[in-house]
C-alpha cells in the first residue's frame, strides 16, 4: 500500500481557491437522493475481511483483559489511520475515531517497549483538546500493522485500551506485536488473492468478448444478405418485398448496435487488473502526460474494495470527466478526489477552467448522458456544477454495495 501523497505532475499551489470547499456530502435520509438502492452487482474479486478482523480483535481483547480495542488501516496518502473495525469501545467516540492521524498514538505520555507504544491518559485528559476527556479510559496500548522485513513501514494500527492505569505492559508487548504482524499478513494474503481473482475476472470478461463478436459477425453477415436481397426487390420493382428487406435490415442494425454499445461498455474495458485505485493513478499520469494542466490527485479512502462491474462504470466516468476537461475547460489546474461518508462513495472532478457548457450535448458527444447512465448501473448519481469564469465540478456518489455481494458472487 502507499503511502505517499497521490500527487502528479505540477501540485495545485497552496494560493489556487476552489469554487466550493472539497468536503463530500453523501445524500441525507429522508430526501433528495434517499432513494438510492443498494444492488448486487456482478463478479465479486474476494472475500470480506471486517467479520474476520472483528473475530480476531475481540479474541484478542478478551485475553488481554482489555475494554475496547480498534483496528485502523492507512489511507493511500500516508497521513490518516481510518478505522476498520472496532471492539466495545464507546459509542461515543467512534466518529472521532474514524479518522486519525497517524502518530495519534504516540504523542501522548507515551513509552515504547519492542516496538509497542503505551500510554497513560490520565495527564492527557486534563487537557481541553483530549477526546478522551469524560470517558472511563485510563491508558492504551498501539502496535503498527507491519511485516518484521518492513517495519518501518507500517500500514496500519492496532490499539488496545484499559480502563484502569498500566505500569507495563511488557507482559502483553510480544503478544500484541504478534497479532499485530499475524494481522499483516492476513491483509497481504488477501490482497494477493484479490489480485489473483481480478486477473482471472478480466481475462473471463475478454473471452466473453470474443464470444459476443462472432455473435455480432453472424448479424453482420444476416444484414449483408438480406442488403442483396433488397437491392434485387429494387430493381425487379417488388414494393412488398422491398418493404420486408428493408424492416429485416433496420432490425439487424439495431441488434448489432445494442450488442456493440454492450461490448465496449461491459467488456473490452481499460480497467487495470490490479483494480480501480491503481488504474485511476494511471490515468492522472497520462493525463499530465499529454495536457498542460495541474493534476492534483487526492484519495482518502484507506481500502477501497467495490465489485469489478464498479470499478469499471467508475474508471470510466472519471475518464469521460479528464478527457471534457482537456478538450472543452480551458483550466490550468484540476483535481480528482476519492472519498467515503455514511455509507456513501464520493468523486469527485473539478477544473478552474471557463465553466459554462463543458458538458452540453452537441453533435456527436453525448458524454454526460453517458455518464449518467453507467451511474445509474451502481445505483449511483452525478452532480454537475459549473459557472462561467470560475470552473467546472463533476461529483459522481453512490452507495456501498450491499453487505452480501461477496458471498453472492464468490
Amino acid at each position: 500500500m502507499s503511502k505517499k501523497a497521490n500527487f502528479v505532475k505540477n501540485p495545485v499551489p497552496a494560493d489556487i481557491s476552489w469554487a466550493k470547499d472539497s468536503g463530500f456530502t453523501p445524500p441525507q435520509k429522508g430526501g433528495g437522493n434517499a432513494t438510492h438502492k443498494k444492488i448486487t452487482p456482478p463478479a465479486s474479486p474476494t472475500g470480506d475481511l471486517k467479520p474476520l478482523l472483528g473475530t480476531l480483535l475481540a479474541n484478542l481483547v478478551a485475553t488481554a483483559n482489555a475494554s475496547a480495542g480498534i483496528i485502523r488501516m492507512l489511507t493511500p496518502h500516508g497521513q490518516t489511520l481510518q478505522l476498520i473495525s472496532s471492539v466495545g469501545f464507546p459509542a461515543e467516540l467512534l466518529q472521532a475515531e474514524s479518522a486519525a492521524r497517524l502518530n495519534c498514538e504516540t504523542v501522548c505520555n507515551s513509552s515504547v517497549i519492542h516496538g509497542i507504544y503505551s500510554a497513560e491518559l490520565s495527564a492527557c485528559m486534563s487537557r481541553q483538546a483530549c477526546r478522551y476527556a469524560g470517558c472511563q479510559i485510563q491508558s492504551l496500548i498501539a502496535a503498527p500493522i507491519g511485516s518484521q522485513t518492513t517495519p518501518n513501514n507500517p500500514v496500519g494500527m492496532l490499539t488496545l485500551f484499559f480502563n484502569e492505569p498500566h505500569e507495563s505492559f511488557e507482559h502483553i508487548s510480544k503478544t500484541i506485536q504478534a497479532f499485530a504482524q499475524m494481522l499483516n499478513a492476513i491483509i497481504e494474503h488477501n490482497k494477493s488473492n484479490r489480485d489473483a481473482k481480478r486477473v482471472d475476472l478480466v481475462a473471463e470478461r475478454q473471452a466473453i468478448a470474443n464470444e459476443i463478436h462472432d455473435s455480432l459477425a453472424q448479424t453482420l453477415v444476416y444484414t449483408r444478405m438480406r442488403t442483396s436481397l433488397l437491392l434485387e426487390s429494387i430493381r425487379t420493382g417488388n414494393e412488398l418485398m422491398v418493404t420486408k428487406y428493408a424492416h429485416d435490415v433496420d432490425e439487424a442494425l439495431e441488434i448489432s448496435q445494442k450488442t456493440v454499445r454492450e461490448l465496449i461498455t461491459n467488456f473490452r474495458c481499460a480497467m487495470d487488473p490490479s483494480g480501480l485505485l491503481h488504474a485511476l493513478q494511471n490515468l492522472t499520469q497520462q493525463f499530465c502526460q499529454r495536457n498542460e494542466i495541474a493534476l492534483e490527485y487526492i484519495n482518502r479512502v484507506a481500502n477501497l474494495e467495490l465489485p469489478l462491474e464498479y470499478e469499471i462504470q467508475v474508471y470510466h466516468i472519471v475518464q469521460e470527466a479528464l478527457a471534457n476537461i482537456a478538450t472543452h475547460s480551458g483550466a490550468a489546474h484540476a483535481r480528482l478526489i476519492v472519498e467515503h461518508s455514511g455509507n456513501y462513495y464520493g468523486f469527485t472532478i473539478e477544473d478552474n477552467g471557463s465553466g459554462g457548457g463543458t458538458f452540453t450535448p452537441v453533435e456527436g458527444h453525448y458524454g454526460m448522458m453517458i455518464m449518467r447512465e453507467r451511474a445509474q448501473r451502481i445505483g449511483g448519481e452525478i452532480k454537475v456544477e459549473s459557472s462561467k469564469g470560475i470552473g467546472t465540478r463533476v461529483q459522481l456518489f453512490f452507495p456501498e454495495p450491499g453487505a452480501d455481494w461477496r458471498e453472492v458472487n464468490e
